[in-house]
C-alpha cells in the first residue's frame, strides 16, 4: 500500500460531519481526541478523515497547521495498520488535537498507536 493521503479519504461532507458528532462513538488518547462513526461513504475507500486543532487553544494558524500537519502525516503513514483492522467495512473519523502546547511527532504516534490497538475491541462493542 502506498502512502498516499488523497482528496477521496478526506472528510469533507458537513452532513457527514455533523452525523459523526451525533452518532458517532469517542475516546481520548491524550493528546488527541477521536471520533468515528461506520456509515457507507460513496468513495472507494475503507475510511475518510477530518483533522481539527481549536482557535481557542492555538490563536495563530501558523500554529494551527503545523499540528494538522503533524497529525495528517502519523495518519497516512499508519493508516494502512487502521485498514487492516476494519476490513471491509467503511467508517468517517475525525481526529481532534486537545493538548495546550504543540507536540511532537512521536507524541501524537503513540497516541494514534493506542488508538488502533483499542478499536477492534471498540467495533466489536458497536456491532453487537
Amino acid at each position: 500500500m502506498r502512502h498516499t493521503f488523497r482528496k477521496n479519504e478526506r472528510l469533507c461532507s458537513r452532513t457527514l460531519i455533523e452525523t459523526l458528532f451525533e452518532k458517532g462513538q469517542g475516546a481520548t488518547f491524550f493528546p488527541l481526541r477521536v471520533v468515528w462513526m461506520e456509515t457507507p461513504i460513496h468513495q472507494p475507500v475503507p475510511a475518510q478523515v477530518a483533522f481539527s486543532v481549536p482557535k481557542r487553544k492555538f490563536k495563530k494558524a501558523v500554529h494551527r497547521n503545523r499540528i494538522k500537519r503533524l497529525m495528517r502525516e502519523v495518519y497516512r503513514l499508519s493508516k494502512h495498520e487502521l485498514y487492516q483492522r476494519i476490513g471491509d467495512r467503511q467508517f468517517v473519523v475525525m481526529i481532534i488535537f486537545i493538548g495546550v502546547e504543540e507536540p511532537s511527532l512521536e507524541s501524537l504516534d503513540k497516541a494514534w498507536q493506542k488508538f488502533i490497538s483499542k478499536l477492534p475491541q471498540n467495533i466489536d462493542h458497536q456491532t453487537k
